[in-house]
């Protein structure tokens, strides 16, 4: 048997076997509030809708960063006249693409990884084309495509030092499993580097989509309000917390509020279902909390404002002059994208642990736009900084925003890579018209 043969065989039956598991999985995921009970039957490949008659393009992204970063490559798609399927797997993330995708998009969560899922998944949707953003590899996906001869493309691919270190180990499934990719369009020069060393057969540098993703929106009205609640105060955003970061955010809030008595600090949590736990603690420190999800707002007497909603931080960004960038004070996460509060006039601080996004914050750092802070005393010390020297900080911002445009273009690139897969479809399309 060839080792192809091994690893189809040893991983379809694996994940066959264990497909009672895989639903008691869902079900304690729905439990813990992580599926859409709404939705649950999307997980096991049941479509909700139908399927658009006209060549359909299917794009796929983990969560909110990686759905988020394939917003401008779906504007282009549905302007070229395919239908686009969008799917992730968190419940945040559909939330987020409710608001945000263009009208006519699609979006459904993505089977979980077992054969019969995710045939019936590919035997409803029948994609034309498929693209994958970042490293979401997974094995019955490309099996699937690979048996109904669906080309799959990996854009804004990413392989980062940790994740090739396990690749590594596993040298023939990384091998078969990067050759069922038409193509790798890779971040940066050391991503593409690792994917071909993995096995990857066609690999290119596009550049990172991510700095060619719009702003976040903001309701206007609603910026006006908040805008006038906030006047007058210094304020900064802990964006996309986790456990772990909240305490040190509160800490570095203590720290300066003595020296900037009106300080008004925001967290944003990476999962706004922890904004009542955020709330608790800070009333455990006697800190005056208000939680947006329930309708509070940041009027004069609150000093710690929750942020605890979908789609709004384009508002927060917008309101703060300092932007910490969460997932980075513990370890594991690898902290999450600066590009946005760059490009809405924010200056940038983030912790040590920044390996998913290290050239990007590399870049920021180099360029002035971003510091690096290793725990609540370098956090309070850096957010004071800029926060007490408005003239400095805006002087980070802008050094930021000119680096995140700098880095643009990779949409271009992307597109220009994709078109010949684009033209084949359009004209396959038009062969098989009555």
């Amino acid at each position: 048997m060839s080792g192809k043969g091994a690893i189809l065989r040893t991983y379809r039956y694996a994940t066959a076997l264990l497909e009672p598991a895989a639903t008691g999985l869902l079900l304690w995921r729905r439990r813990r509030g992580k599926e859409d009970p709404a939705r649950h039957a999307e997980r096991r490949g049941h479509a909700s809708v139908k399927r658009p008659n006209k060549p359909l393009v299917w794009l796929h992204g983990a969560s909110v960063g990686e759905t988020v970063t394939l917003l401008p490559l779906i504007a282009k798609l549905q302007k070229r006249g395919f239908a686009v399927l969008v799917t992730s797997g968190t419940v945040t993330s559909a939330r987020l693409m409710a608001a945000r995708l263009p009208g006519g998009v699609i979006h459904q969560y993505i089977p979980l990884d077992v054969p019969r899922y995710m045939r019936r998944f590919m035997d409803h949707w029948r994609p034309d084309l498929c693209m994958i953003c970042e490293s979401e590899i997974w094995p019955n996906l490309l099996i699937e495509a690979q048996r109904r001869a669906i080309p799959v493309v990996m854009v804004n691919g990413r392989m980062s030092e940790r994740s090739f270190a396990r690749w590594y180990k596993m040298p023939k499934t990384s091998r078969f499993l990067l050759s069922c990719f038409e193509a790798c369009l890779a971040q940066s020069q050391g991503d593409a580097e690792r994917l071909a060393q993995l096995g990857a057969p066609r690999v290119s540098v596009a550049g990172n989509l991510k700095f060619d993703v719009p702003a976040p929106p903001a309701d206007s009205d609603t910026l006006a309000i908040l805008d006038g609640q906030t006047t007058g105060r210094p304020v900064w955003i802990a964006a996309s917390t986790h456990p772990g970061e909240d305490e040190l955010v509160l800490a570095a809030h203590l720290a300066i509020k003595p020296y900037l008595p009106k300080l008004l600090t925001i967290i944003a949590p990476r999962h706004p279902q922890r904004g009542p736990e955020i709330e608790a603690l800070a009333e455990a420190n006697d800190v005056a909390v208000s939680r947006r999800a329930t309708g509070g707002s940041p009027e004069r007497t609150i000093d710690l404002y929750v942020a605890d909603t979908v789609n709004e931080l384009g508002l927060f960004y917008r309101l703060s002059q300092v932007a910490f960038l969460g997932g980075s004070l513990v370890e594991g996460i690898g902290g999450h994208n600066p590009i946005e509060p760059a490009k809405l006039g924010c200056a940038l601080l983030h912790g040590p642990y920044v390996h998913n996004n290290a050239e990007i914050f590399a870049a920021f750092d180099r360029d002035g736009g971003s510091r690096e802070a290793a725990d609540a005393q370098a956090l309070a010390g850096a957010v004071h900084r800029w926060l007490n020297n408005p003239a400095e900080a805006r002087q980070a911002a802008r050094a930021a925003a000119q680096t995140a445009t700098e880095l643009g273009g990779a949409l271009n690139r992307t597109l220009h890579a994709i078109e010949p897969l684009l033209m084949r479809v359009a004209i396959g399309q038009r062969e098989s018209a009555p």
